[in-house]
């Protein structure tokens, strides 16, 4: 039995409210919760307009200055390439870390406008403090004509630490956009409507390809300035930038649709577990046989979906089960510790279906990092000219994997898709979890292939015998490994923020966004702990390790390996943990219905009711 609101014959009378409930979904459609838009109602695409523009602007600040950080750090603070990568690993794990707090803070407490307005001032600052550390000459370590730069004088201790100081900036930054720019975008759509959910639709699409113009921007265009004409020209376009996407981000504030902070989700899922636990002894039958009443009230009016119960982790449905004493005479519930909704209770499950599938994507990812650290290490020591005077820069190799996403994603859309949908049935081809899969499998083939190219490249050099280590040899012998990880991001990443938007309850989006930087974070640490452990035991009894900064006396090959060995198992682990997914059903709340499937077990057709 599912007591509702007080029309199930219930003694417990509940108030009328205007919003539905597992049997009426209906709506008044002027009816707003005190968390939904307030303040301004306009939204829609012209407050659209200033945040895309605010987000292209910001990127290219941030990415630009980043894209080419390997170089920087080698060249003019003279770092070794291992100590490189670890600073370049560490930094990006923690800056993929402080996404998860900016959610929280954004949804607490100061609303999604607030968290981006002062990670945005702190972003500009971090930018204005790395360039610095290349306009001063206080601030770096002076310039060394050695064709050598690691055997050059490195930073001292206050030059890296204002280097540091701009990073912990840049993360603080990355920390209230990232996380909340996607969502607050999606406020400014009306998602009960048709029309804000082709927009919704439309905007992820713009997202998207703002995105990967900028990347193709800041990996050439940028890369080229700051590596053939100055490092201080190069990183003050893209403050420059940073600053003008401050500019535009509030020109647009009486535009924006405003949306409250609702409370920290963290309790609601405390809650449950609380709940469940206090309940622990209670005895629930296999099948709903009414012996048992469901707290079920109608679900808030920002509440698009509205969850079914499903029989998963049914431990913790014991938190929506009404006993004596657990309602108020007005129907709510006493003690929000031993009572939770329904709602509540599905919430908290898709967030332990998810949470094993989401650790698989951290391996596959630890892959493509070293797109930014060795590869770059590689394209450094080999031939990149294009034409008698044009020199590749190698912080631009990464555009491969870029133009190899444009490419494939317009033929796997309008070609593959309906190929497979001939096959297997399903509406998009393949499952997401099937798409996250194959991307796995691309990321291992591309670490094969780079360990091969590695070897062909390190015997070509040996043998060439150039005392600065050059090899004669095109630098366009790292493209497939290159075009096999664009495979994989093609398949892989979209195939994973699809997944968490999608299996995440809607108020819970800042936190599917971080928890997807959180994945990022994951590689990263991985990877600096791989690059340390092999750096320290791969060598020894007079032999170099395989990492040695000296890459002909090094084994960067069987690095490469190494990853991929690891993708294997993880390819094993996540087949088995998507093997028996449950993908999360609900029903649509609001004037519009959208018709969707509902597969429900990866491996099934069936739908769990």
């Amino acid at each position: 039995m599912v007591l509702m609101d007080g029309r199930d014959g219930s003694s417990s009378p509940q108030p009328k409210m205007d919003a539905v409930d597992s049997n009426n979904q209906k709506r008044s459609s002027d009816s707003f919760s005190d968390a939904e838009k307030v303040e301004n109602k306009r939204g829609g695409w012209r407050a659209v307009t200033f945040i895309l523009g605010n987000e292209t602007l910001e990127r290219l600040g941030t990415i630009g200055l980043l894209s080419n950080f390997m170089v920087y750090l080698t060249r003019v603070f003279h770092l070794e390439q291992v100590n490189a990568a670890n600073v370049i690993n560490i930094w990006f794990g923690f800056t993929n870390l402080t996404p998860l707090v900016g959610a929280f803070i954004s949804d607490a407490y100061v609303g999604r406008f607030k968290t981006i307005a002062f990670a945005s001032f702190a972003t500009l600052l971090g930018l204005v403090t790395l360039t610095l550390t290349a306009s001063l000459p206080q601030l770096h370590p002076a310039t060394c004509n050695s064709k050598d730069p690691v055997s050059c004088s490195g930073p001292n201790k206050l030059q890296f630490g204002i280097l540091l100081l701009g990073l912990v900036f840049l993360s603080i930054g990355t920390g209230g956009i990232r996380p909340c720019s996607i969502p607050f975008g999606v406020d400014q759509f009306d998602q009960r409507t048709e029309e804000g959910v082709k927009g919704v639709a439309s905007f992820f699409n713009w997202y998207y390809l703002t995105f990967t113009v900028v990347l193709l921007i800041t990996q050439t265009v940028v890369v080229y300035i700051q590596d053939q004409v100055s490092w201080i020209i190069g990183f003050s376009i893209p403050t420059g930038l940073m600053a003008c996407a401050l500019v535009m981000f509030f020109a647009g504030m009486r535009l924006y649709i405003y949306v409250k902070p609702e409370g920290s989700i963290f309790s609601s899922i405390a809650q449950v577990i609380v709940a469940a636990r206090k309940k622990r002894k209670m005895k629930l039958a296999a099948e709903d046989d009414g012996t048992v009443t469901y707290y079920d009230p109608p679900v808030k009016d920002s509440v698009l979906h509205k969850l079914l119960r499903s029989n998963q982790f049914r431990f913790l449905d014991k938190a929506a089960v009404i006993k004596e004493g657990d309602l108020t005479p007005e129907g709510v519930p006493a003690n929000k510790w031993r009572l939770c909704s329904i709602q509540e209770v599905e919430e908290v499950k898709c967030l332990i279906r998810i949470v094993p599938v989401w650790s698989a994507g951290i391996i596959s990812l630890t892959a493509m990092s070293q797109q930014g650290t060795f590869t770059v290490s590689q394209a450094l020591k080999m031939d990149r000219h294009m034409g008698p005077k044009f020199e590749i820069p190698a912080g631009s190799l990464s555009v491969i994997s870029l133009l190899t996403i444009g490419v494939f994603l317009p033929l796997y859309d309008r070609v593959l898709v309906s190929f497979l949908r001939r096959i297997t049935g399903h509406k998009s081809g393949i499952t997401l979890l099937q798409r996250i899969g194959t991307g796995i499998v691309f990321a291992i083939l591309s670490m094969i292939v780079a360990g091969l190219v590695e070897r062909v490249r390190r015997t070509r050099s040996i043998n060439a015998g150039d005392p600065t280590g050059m090899t004669p040899m095109s630098v366009f012998w790292l493209s497939p490994q290159l075009i096999l990880m664009g495979l994989c991001e093609a398949f892989n990443i979209i195939g994973q923020i699809e997944f968490f938007n999608s299996q995440f309850p809607e108020h819970m989006r800042s936190i599917a966004n971080a928890l997807f930087s959180l994945s990022f974070a994951g590689s990263s640490y991985l990877s600096s702990v791989l690059v340390t452990v092999v750096h320290k035991f791969s060598g020894g009894h007079e032999r170099p390790d395989w990492l040695n900064k000296n890459l002909n006396a090094g084994k960067l090959d069987y690095f490469y390996y190494l990853i991929a060995v690891l993708g294997v198992v993880n390819l094993v682990y996540f087949w088995y943990c998507a093997r028996g997914y449950r993908y999360k059903v609900g029903s649509q709340m609001g004037d519009f219905k959208e018709e969707k499937s509902c597969s429900d077990v990866e491996m099934s057709s069936k739908c769990n009711k």
